[in-house]
């Protein structure tokens, strides 16, 4: 089988006609769907730097394709905002956060988010800039760890695990558009669709620390009316699912707490509601559970994951 898998990842001419195309291909779509930047030319430049560079980092590449994969869709929702094909929740959905979660603040009846814009600290505000700043590292990370321990099964399904829920997401956000916390404290209950995507609370960490960390990355955001379901809530779900799964001990506390830091992040910052944030806990259990159940069901799917498995050992 070892030398099965090797001649499949092997540099061959058709090897390399199907990875210029499909470098090619890529620009070419992403050129023509939302304009050519700088990281398009990194993701290709990356991708094709692992495959020609040797074995070992062909097999990271066959590996760690779904975060491509996961960083492609999500920036071609740029070429398809969502509020065209359904309208957009903002009252409704403020009211109803209010209804299940408001607090009573001197004899007001506040969202979570209106009471810690209130009541917030230069304390809280650090410590939550650093838990959302691990929505997307601690994930990679934890792929990273179940790729180089050889866990080549376990890295293959918390990457598919990944991509479902985020399907799932983006399915969310298209039939059901909803405006954020922050988009009502700035706006109101109008809709403006051309709205650029806002920091909230998170500007808070980036002026103490006089750096435009969250600016600079949420100017490449995709769309602002995505906030049903909170993807930064689903993605540490998924993270402590397959630490627990795998055993990892006293590390499942560390991702314990990074699921509970991001969740009152999210909220926090103005950046979701709670029910936002129970939508995505939803989603990620949802995917998680359409995984475990294909990988049960259905034995040509298995079979797909085990071949996987053993191109990347």
């Amino acid at each position: 089988m070892g030398n099965n898998v090797s001649r499949g990842i092997t540099v061959t001419p058709r090897s390399v006609i199907i990875v210029s195309l499909l470098s090619a291909g890529y620009l070419l779509l992403t050129w023509w769907l939302v304009g050519l930047r700088s990281d398009h030319f990194f993701l290709v430049a990356l991708c094709n730097l692992l495959f020609y560079a040797s074995p070992v980092t062909r097999r990271f590449l066959v590996t760690f394709f779904g975060f491509a994969i996961y960083w492609m869709i999500f920036d071609y929702m740029k070429a398809f905002p969502n509020y065209r094909y359904n309208p957009v929740h903002i009252a409704g959905l403020y009211n109803f956060e209010k209804h299940l979660f408001g607090i009573e603040y001197h004899n007001q009846v506040l969202t979570a988010n209106e009471y810690f814009r209130t009541t917030g600290s230069v304390f809280l505000d650090v410590l939550t800039g650093i838990f959302y700043l691990c929505w997307i590292p601690v994930p990679l990370g934890f792929a990273f760890y179940l790729f180089f321990s050889k866990r080549p099964k376990q890295a293959i399904l918390f990457l598919h695990a990944f991509i479902i829920v985020n399907l799932l997401g983006f399915i969310g956000y298209y039939t059901y558009p909803a405006a954020p916390p922050w988009y009502v404290q700035q706006y109101g209950f109008s809709f403006k669709p051309l709205t650029g995507e806002g920091i909230a609370g998170l500007a808070r960490f980036d002026d103490y620390f006089h750096a435009p960390i969250f600016s600079s990355i949420y100017s490449r955001g995709s769309n602002v009316f995505a906030a049903m379901p909170s993807l930064h809530s689903a993605y540490p779900v998924i993270v402590l699912y397959y630490s627990l799964k795998n055993r990892l001990g006293w590390v499942n506390i560390i991702f314990a707490t990074v699921v509970a830091g991001i969740w009152f992040a999210a909220v926090y910052t103005s950046h979701h509601y709670i029910v936002d944030v129970l939508a995505g806990i939803i989603c990620a259990l949802a995917g998680i559970g359409l995984l475990e159940l294909l990988m049960s069901s259905s034995r040509r799917f298995k079979n797909y994951i085990e071949k996987y498995a053993s191109m990347v050992k």
